[in-house]
């Protein structure tokens, strides 16, 4: 399957950057998609809107986290072998994109304010970079896992 092509597919469907990725990987996680899109849902356009951590990225470290994550608390190793693949995909997703945050990736693009999620329109794709930046955590999370 590609992960990459299918997480766009999703976002062009209406889900939101993080669900796509996420919900793209239910193969791999085991989830049903339902339960993968409630997971992921509040980290669409950076947390709720906020524009903070792309959702993209959160979407893709919840998918890292099930395939590569650690539950022993006391594994230090463990802990510190997963944040270091969580710093490489920050890594290799910001010098392809150069950031992980959203307000930084939307920057120069027309974003309403608040709660309301915009109408997914012919404009609304075409204004935003956002179907490619769900294609490239896509791509970088399969080569990594």
């Amino acid at each position: 399957m590609d992960h990459a092509q299918y997480a766009k597919e999703l976002f062009y469907k209406g889900y939101n950057c993080s669900q796509s990725v996420f919900c793209a990987f239910c193969d791999v996680t085991g989830l049903d998609i339902d339960t993968a899109a409630r997971m992921s849902s509040s980290f669409g356009g950076g947390m709720g809107r906020l524009r903070e951590v792309c959702g993209t990225v959160s979407g893709a470290l919840m998918v890292l986290g099930m395939v590569r994550g650690y539950s022993d608390p006391e594994d230090l190793r463990a802990k510190s072998d997963h944040y270091h693949l969580v710093q490489e995909f920050a890594a290799r997703f910001r010098e392809k994109n150069g950031s992980i945050v959203c307000r930084e990736l939307l920057r120069g693009v027309e974003v309403k304010p608040g709660t309301e999620p915009e109408a997914r329109t012919p404009e609304y794709y075409n204004k935003r970079p956002c179907p490619q930046y769900v294609y490239e955590a896509a791509r970088i999370l399969e080569e990594m896992i």
